[in-house]
């Protein structure tokens, strides 16, 4: 097989990812998942979930949410920032969004790629008993560590967004039982299209949150 093809040397590649924001290390598109480390006041590095926020233009600001009283947010507000790293383990996410994980060193060895930040807070607002707030990422150094071929499957996308799901249950502004309805489907998908990371991430969203339990329950 050749990498050759008709029309291959006129023919334009764009990157659907985007482009990367300046001192970004990598392409930010919409709300690219990422995980942070934030150093706490045991000066142990809190490994959490978090939504970047690609900027409107290429200049903007790259901005991210916190949500409530979280250790992201304490850190934030009295470190002044963290480290962005962004990561394709499926395990890492579960463990970040659903655990409390906390490390010795910010950068998880699962990750591609990681940017230091300083966070600054440019706005709340509350939506019921939850205040949300929106900081300013600005980045200090960052670094690839690995450069892949990226594939997909469905199985992957079903673990993040059922760490979302798994994350509500027990929030009153959210219904329990669609939230249960949810995470059935993304175990199917799982089960049907992942892989063995995928299977064993889900699997800990299984011990970290009881849900299929509930799920039984009349």
């Amino acid at each position: 097989m050749t990498a050759d093809r008709p029309g291959s040397e006129t023919e334009e590649r764009t990157d659907p990812a985007g482009v990367a924001p300046d001192g970004w290390p990598v392409p930010l598109r919409g709300v690219t998942e990422s995980v942070v480390a934030t150093l706490g006041p045991n000066d142990r590095w809190n490994v959490a979930a978090l939504g970047i926020h690609a900027p409107g233009d290429p200049n903007g600001a790259v901005t991210a949410r916190t949500y409530g009283r979280t250790r992201t947010w304490r850190n934030f507000a009295e470190r002044g920032g963290g480290v962005v790293q962004f990561t394709v383990d499926p395990r890492t996410f579960v463990d970040a969004a659903l655990t409390v994980r906390e490390e010795d060193d910010p950068v998880l060895p699962s990750a591609d790629a990681w940017v230091e930040v300083r966070a600054e807070a440019v706005s709340a607002e509350t939506e019921g008993d939850t205040t949300i707030r929106t900081w300013e990422l600005e980045p200090v150094e960052s670094a690839v560590v690995s450069e892949r071929v990226p594939t997909v499957n469905r199985g992957f996308g079903a673990v993040v967004d059922a760490t979302v799901a798994a994350s509500r249950l027990d929030v009153p502004a959210f219904d329990t039982g669609e939230l249960l309805d949810r995470l059935r489907y993304f175990a199917d998908v799982v089960e049907r299209c992942g892989g063995p990371a995928e299977r064993e991430a889900f699997a800990r969203i299984d011990e970290a949150t009881g849900w299929r339990e509930r799920a039984d329950e009349p």
